[in-house]
């Protein structure tokens, strides 16, 4: 009886070790891209997620057979949900009460219509549902992080990855863009510091270009466009709960119903911390560390599905989606502007 035990727990640890050299080499791989592209960023400048999907593209052979496949596939998808569950760490219930309820509302509403205006504008351009809708939750919630989250939740087809890489490498040149641009504007409008906070927390859409650029102003806007942006993060989770819903006949299509749970386990994570956060549960250290990781495995991530998509199949989609993407970030700027220059918001 003992020796069967031990045979049995000797299996399931050759079976591990097996399974874990399988994806171990390819999930290496993403970790030393996610490495350089972070010592670039920091040391000469630039977004880190653009630097990681372009090395990444670059080394795109390894994605179609060999030794690197099982883990490259493993950091695309495992890695990445543990990365957007970990957002969750970086806010609370009680800063989303100190923002007041105008701003709070701004949010849900501007996230809103520029998400029906994305599927709306890809459906007049000849694009698909599918990528409008995640171009625009892209662009009204965290950018790279909400386009990847967004994705693990939508149906695969042979587009999917690709709708998706399109999508990073676009919200992201347009999030730095407007890094630079925005706070020349709220200059131009002479709008005070937690008015600049509202209006760049509300309009850029990553989180490291938000915080850049508000500090480029001052401390408190800093500070203000931090939170806001963290409203639009909280965004994320109804969302996603909508998308789940409104594709759960093609996942049913696809035979994907099986493998999505109800309430896939990422989205549950993310909310779980928010409420631990909020009672005051996760100490500043663990809190750094647990957003620290959530960086690391969301650059890993974009790494693999970089290393997933080719140019060639970038190359093809032509000039539509860039199109559609501008127009919702035009979109989102307008009506936070409007909010807050004319709404009262911040004063």
């Amino acid at each position: 009886m003992k020796s069967k035990k031990t045979t049995n727990l000797k299996k399931t640890l050759n079976c591990w070790l097996s399974n874990s050299r399988v994806v171990g080499r390819g999930l290496f791989l993403c970790v030393v891209i996610a490495l350089a592209t972070t010592f670039i960023a920091d040391h000469y400048g630039g977004p880190t997620l653009l630097y990681a999907l372009l090395f990444g593209m670059s080394l795109h052979f390894l994605s179609e057979e060999g030794a690197c496949k099982e883990g490259i596939e493993f950091a695309a998808r495992t890695i990445l949900r543990l990365g957007v569950a970990l957002l969750g760490a970086r806010m609370t219930l009680e800063q989303v009460g100190d923002l007041g309820v105008g701003t709070v509302v701004m949010v849900i509403g501007s996230v809103s219509m520029v998400i029906i205006l994305g599927g709306l504008l890809a459906k007049a351009l000849g694009l698909t549902r599918e990528l409008g809708l995640l171009t625009g939750g892209a662009v009204a919630i965290c950018g790279a992080s909400a386009a990847l989250a967004l994705s693990a939740v939508m149906p695969r087809n042979n587009n999917s990855e690709r709708n998706t890489i399109l999508t990073v490498v676009a919200v992201t040149t347009l999030s730095t863009m407007a890094m630079v641009i925005y706070p020349l504007i709220a200059g131009v409008l002479a709008l005070a510091d937690k008015q600049a906070g509202i209006f760049l927390g509300g309009t850029i859409h990553d989180v490291a270009q938000v915080v850049g650029a508000g500090y480029m102003i001052s401390e408190e806007t800093g500070d203000v466009s931090a939170l806001v942006k963290l409203v639009r993060v909280a965004m994320l989770v109804p969302v996603v709960m909508v998308f789940m819903w409104l594709f759960r006949r093609s996942r049913h299509h696809t035979g994907e119903t099986s493998r999505m749970p109800l309430l896939p386990g990422f989205l549950v994570g993310f909310v779980v911390l928010v409420l631990i956060n909020s009672l005051g549960f996760i100490p500043d250290s663990v809190n750094d560390l647990m957003t620290t990781l959530s960086r690391w495995c969301l650059v890993t991530a974009i790494a693999a599905l970089g290393i997933k998509t080719s140019f060639q199949k970038l190359a093809v989609v032509g000039w539509r989606p860039v199109i559609l993407m501008i127009s919702e970030t035009l979109l989102l700027l307008i009506i936070v502007l409007v909010a807050v220059t004319f709404g009262g918001l911040g004063t």
